[in-house]
């Protein structure tokens, strides 16, 4: 099953060309109606229906039948529609030429639509929620899977009561993905941040925060339960719950599946079972989602309180101190010693004349670091005046003749001994890549620079850096080679250097 769901991904999606074609406003009006009419249960429409519905829109106003039989014969074309022959009801022999049709959207029509739709109602934001029944029931779902596994003598229920108890289970796992999922997206948007930041947002904070609170104590109390249970069933009894549930799944017929066999169901039915244990217990490399949204609910509880805080503390700036001061200087009034006045002001004012240092050494990237954490820094500091000079002193300029002449004469050795190493690959005046052996980097590198220089020239003809005049000729014709260096190989064009002078043979 992996394999051709691989396969399919490859493939064009031919069935939504029309939300992009040049008259998509037409086919998304015909095909809505094809959905809506589908959703009521009424599979075939007929060509005449179609065009009574579209003339009562006043978009429509212009259009002929002769414009929507060409629109049906495009949808029907990218496989939005299937049309059929009508044949019983034919009055006569023209209408019988006419070829009569009725049609019904294909499967892939009625999901995109009904995608559409969902997205529609959605509008610009995440939707979802974190309800805690979701938790609840899952957890009553799984024991009783837990009791069937666990039945002596067997699981006697029958398999049509299996199937239902799987899909009880993984609609319930499915909806928490998606609505915690999509919930959390949605309190940590940008509309929500804006709206966070407003003073209504006050009188709304606490029911927003008890839901947080009251959903994270439900989870931590349900799912640690769930966590147990996954431990204590193991596949090998799952195993025989899987078989009933998957020869359930083969007895409903369905053509399109006759390819897949058994054991392919059960594997893909073990698979999601694992899917489902990641989610709660995770695995030895990474933590379980469940984990993750604990720490997102709480980083988001904890946001809320931070906002709270700065909306209070702009407020209050706003508010009269008046009693404040009036209690302070009586307070102070009636204290007797000097010092108890110092401690008092010391708590409530602070520390006078304090002086504030900034630096713009960054020891850690870690918001969370605290100062007492950090390696003490060495600041230098200077005057603040307007001609103030660091002290220079004057000194000489070093020649240094001996270390350039080493190093030009190591770069001259290293230059004679790459060309003593790129003369081994020359045979008659000629490199051809696809004879060459494994060759060095340097090799490889000067061999592409030369290939990638003629290419700018018409007659590919060039003055290489070692003096040498050459012609570079690829091969597209011929199939490509694999240039192997000692670095990695390169799957590339054939090609033949030609040395057009005679070389200097050291």
């Amino acid at each position: 099953m992996d394999m051709r769901l691989e396969s399919s991904l490859f493939k064009r999606v031919q069935e939504t060309a029309y939300l992009n074609a040049e008259r998509t406003w037409s086919y998304r009006t015909i095909l809505r109606y094809f959905y809506i009419q589908h959703e009521r249960m009424q599979e075939f429409l007929f060509p005449e229906e179609i065009y009574a519905y579209l003339k009562r829109l006043p978009e429509f106003y212009d259009y002929t039948e002769e414009q929507l039989h060409q629109d049906l014969a495009q949808l029907v074309n990218w496989k939005n529609l299937v049309a059929r022959q009508e044949l019983s009801n034919a009055r006569s022999i023209e209408e019988f030429k006419k070829k009569r049709f009725r049609y019904q959207c294909t499967p892939y029509t009625v999901e995109i639509e009904r995608m559409l739709e969902k997205l529609e109602r959605i509008g610009d934001s995440f939707g979802g929620s974190l309800e805690r029944t979701q938790f609840d029931r899952l957890y009553q779902s799984l024991q009783e899977v837990e009791e069937l596994v666990r039945t002596e003598g067997g699981i006697r229920e029958k398999d049509e009561e299996c199937a239902q108890l799987w899909d009880d289970v993984f609609n319930y796992f499915r909806s928490i993905v998606q609505n915690t999922s999509d919930y959390i997206a949605y309190i940590n948007s940008e509309q929500v941040e804006e709206r966070m930041k407003t003073e209504a947002f006050l009188a709304y904070k606490d029911q927003f925060t008890a839901y947080l609170r009251d959903f994270i104590i439900s989870l931590q109390q349900t799912a640690l339960k769930i966590q147990a249970l996954l431990e204590s069933v193991t596949v090998s009894q799952l195993h025989p719950f899987i078989v009933k549930v998957v020869r359930h799944r083969l007895f409903v017929p369905r053509f399109e599946d006759m390819s897949i066999t058994e054991d392919e169901l059960i594997t893909d039915h073990i698979e999601k079972w694992e899917s489902l244990k990641r989610w709660f217990l995770g695995s030895s490399h990474h933590d379980s989602e469940f984990h993750l949204l604990q720490l997102r609910t709480n980083e988001t509880i904890r946001r809320v309180t931070r906002v709270v805080q700065r909306l209070g503390e702009r407020s209050h700036n706003f508010r009269s101190r008046k009693k404040d001061y009036v209690h302070l200087a009586r307070w102070f009034s009636e204290l007797e010693d000097v010092r108890e006045a110092h401690a008092l002001s010391s708590v409530v004012f602070g520390v006078f004349h304090t002086r504030h240092l900034f630096s713009d050494h960054i020891p850690s990237e870690d918001l969370y670091t605290d100062v007492w954490e950090e390696q003490p820094v060495d600041v230098l500091i200077r005057p603040r005046i307007r001609h103030y000079a660091e002290k220079t002193r004057p000194g000489a300029v070093k020649e240094n003749r001996e270390k350039k002449e080493a190093a030009r004469k190591a770069y001259l050795e290293e230059r004679e001994r790459e060309r003593g190493i790129l003369e081994q690959y020359i045979d008659g005046d000629v490199i051809r890549l696809k004879m060459l052996p494994v060759v060095e980097v340097h090799v490889r590198k000067r061999l592409l620079g030369w290939i990638g220089k003629s290419m700018a020239k018409k007659d590919g003809i060039i003055q290489t850096e070692l003096g040498h005049k050459i012609q570079v000729t690829l091969h597209l014709d011929q199939p490509s080679i694999r240039l192997r260096a000692k670095d990695g190989v390169l799957v590339m064009p054939d090609a033949t250097i030609r040395f057009l002078e005679e070389r200097e043979v050291g």
